[in-house]
């Protein structure tokens, strides 16, 4: 080896200048590396001793490469040396030993008073306030100097190396694993003794019977006869009473069995009828191959050609944490544009109620509300259970209604069927509406009963209590034992309610007679007053007569005149009224428009109007603004409509 010195730059800056000439300079260094390459190669051969190092005083082998043993410029050296090969003794670092670690729990040593640089709320060495573990006292041991904490280990300032910060066992006390992990086993082999001699004593398994000698038991890859020439692994052994793969489908065009790796690839009891519990427990050995994470990697492996085929460089062997990203990062677009396509279906459509409705589980929960029945099935006491009877809002029951509006018709009005009301969004009665409208129209044509709102609470419980005694005395008999112990049961109550309330019930009788009769009296008043003013108009007309008579040109003028008058007034009246109507039918026609335009969830519901018979002004009207279909100016009647809107 050619030992060239590697001098500073200062040194050859001298040599250059104390040199004569340039061309001297370079012959003498062309000598010298000429010199020390062959003194290189008799060192190699043998021929020529080696060099000695000045620091050590060893020799240097010459076959050392040059890079190796060329002293940097700035290591200063007297002579060849390896030294700054050589770890440097002023750059060494001291580092923990492996019996050094942190010390873990308290020292024991409990302090009576508070001591400066403690903590203020357990009063314990070794930590601050904002690092305690203990629970925050109201009153810090700072000020109570009570119930103190032992002092925290003082942690030694360790200095770990590379392999020590990544040692996962380092600080491991082993007497942890004895106390944990061994005695755990030892445990569980007693408990084994005691249940094999329990066995033993019932009679279940002999006593010289050794379960540990069936391979079953042992460890995978211990042997069993230490013998080289029977020994065998437990690896191979396998249970008896299994039958061999190869015996499964025994068929010519079955799947094959390679008897070399014993496996048996595919499923031998594929397209086998009367086969499935066997293909339960075996489906060959590619069965495997398709489960747990074999279908993840699959699909990633898909998902970076489906990738690279659209131009997106990735691999999946080479850049896996990049395509899982990627694939993640797709797989939540995917759900975002799925879920914004969702809502703007419901936004278009509606129905967001629906997906938020309850588990069909709380749909059917149960209740606190008590109800007796009967042997009959009738409710005796509590609420009967409410049936949903439809889902429109035509048909939601109100004011105590049992029907909906427009389950009844009279004189062109629609109203309640259970009540005979025809008053929308009134309160029900019951019964007793019809009871009010017998005696309205049938039974007392001359004297009208008065109207719901005008009876009093004592008319109308005694008009109630008359209608339910008719309902029970048409209904028939109750024949079966239960509803006869029931029947009597609620006629002792009503006979002791009956007795209570005879009194009241024949002061209310009177008072109701007696308004009958007042309210007679008027009616009777009033028809005295109606024939009065008939016998009043028959006088006047028949005056009228006369004068007529006498005066026939005169008359008949007067009559003119006066018939004009009548006909234009009744004129200017029907005319006002048609126009009210028109602008009324104009309105309705507008309306429906837009009824058309709207979707059926935003339509109100038929059954909210009110419907009666139209009069000869809005039939009139109607004619005039209808718009026939083969009425050739309809388009342009439709046009100038619009561009008026």
């Amino acid at each position: 080896m050619a030992r060239v010195p590697q001098l500073p730059v200062s040194e050859l800056l001298k040599n250059t200048d104390t040199a004569n000439g340039e061309e001297e300079a370079t012959k003498k260094r062309r000598n010298d590396f000429r010199e020390l390459k062959e003194l290189e190669e008799q060192r190699k051969a043998g021929t020529a001793p080696a060099m000695v190092d000045v620091e050590t005083g060893r020799d240097i082998n010459p076959h050392i490469p040059e890079f190796i043993e060329k002293t940097p410029w700035y290591v200063s050296t007297d002579g060849p040396t390896l030294k700054h090969q050589r770890p440097h003794p002023e750059r060494q670092q001291s580092f923990a030993s492996v019996t050094d670690w942190y010390k873990k729990g308290t020292t024991g040593k409990v302090a009576f008073k508070f001591r400066k640089g403690a903590c203020e709320n357990c009063g314990a060495m070794g930590h601050q306030k904002r690092d305690c573990f203990e629970r925050p006292r109201k009153l810090g041991a700072k000020f109570t100097e009570e119930d103190i904490a032992p002092d925290d280990y003082v942690q030694p300032n360790l200095n770990l190396n590379y392999d020590a910060k990544r040692d996962r066992w380092n600080g491991f006390d082993s007497a942890t694993y004895a106390e944990t992990v061994v005695k755990e086993h030892e445990e569980l082999a007693e408990l084994s003794k005691v249940l094999k001699a329990e066995r033993i004593a019932k009679g279940e398994i002999a006593e010289d019977e050794d379960d540990e000698r069936y391979a079953d038991n042992m460890i995978p890859g211990q042997t069993v006869d230490m013998d080289s020439r029977t020994r065998i692994t437990v690896r191979n052994l396998r249970i008896r009473e299994d039958p061999a793969k190869y015996l499964y489908n025994l068929n010519e065009n079955g799947p094959y069995y390679d008897p070399k790796s014993r496996s048996m690839r595919e499923n031998p009891f594929q397209g086998v009828p009367g086969k499935e519990a066997e293909a339960a427990k075996f489906a060959g050995e590619n069965y495997i191959r398709y489960t747990g994470e074999v279908i993840k990697a699959n699909e990633a492996q898909v998902f970076a050609w489906q990738a690279r085929s659209k131009g997106i460089d990735v691999h999946a062997t080479a850049e896996p944490t990049k395509l899982e990203f990627l694939q993640k990062k797709v797989e939540q677009e995917k759900e975002a544009l799925k879920d914004q396509h969702k809502k703007e279906l419901l936004e278009k459509y509606g129905g967001e109620e629906h997906l938020e409705a309850p588990a069909k589980e709380l749909l059917l929960a149960q209740t606190e509300n008590y109800v007796q029945y009967d042997r009959r099935g009738r409710v005796i006491k509590g609420e009967q259970k409410v049936l949903v009877k439809s889902k429109y809002e035509e048909d939601k029951l109100i004011n105590n209604h049992t029907t909906v509006w427009g389950s009844y018709w009279r004189n062109g009005q629609w109203g309640y069927k259970c009540c005979h009301s025809l008053v929308k969004n009134s309160y029900c009665v019951g019964k007793k509406g019809y009871l009010m409208e017998d005696q309205t129209f049938t039974r007392m044509p001359s004297v009208q009963v008065p109207a719901a709102q005008e009876l009093k609470p004592k008319q109308a419980e005694i008009i109630a209590e008359k209608e339910e005694k008719q309902i029970h005395e048409e209904e028939p008999a109750a024949e079966s034992s239960g509803e006869e112990v029931v029947s009597e049961e609620k006629e002792d109550v009503e006979d002791v309610k009956e007795e209570e309330d005879e009194e009241k019930q024949k002061e209310m009788e009177l008072e109701l007679e007696a308004e009958k009769a007042r309210r007679a009296r008027k009616e009777h008043k009033l028809e005295k007053k109606r024939e009065k003013r008939k016998r009043q108009k028959e006088k006047h007309k028949k005056k009228d007569k006369k004068k007529r008579r006498r005066s026939s040109s005169s008359s008949s003028s007067s009559s003119s005149s006066s018939s004009e008058e009548e006909s234009s007034s009744k004129k200017t009246k029907y005319s006002s009224e048609l126009r009210e109507a028109i602008k009324k039918a104009e309105k309705e026609q507008k309306e429906g428009k837009l009824m058309k335009e709207t979707s059926d969830r935003d339509r109100n519901y038929h059954s909210q109007y009110e419907v009666k018979a139209p009069t000869e002004v809005e039939l009139e009207a109607y004619n005039l603004v209808r718009i026939h279909s083969s009425d050739p100016m309809a388009a342009y009647i439709n046009e100038k409509k619009d561009k008026k809107k």
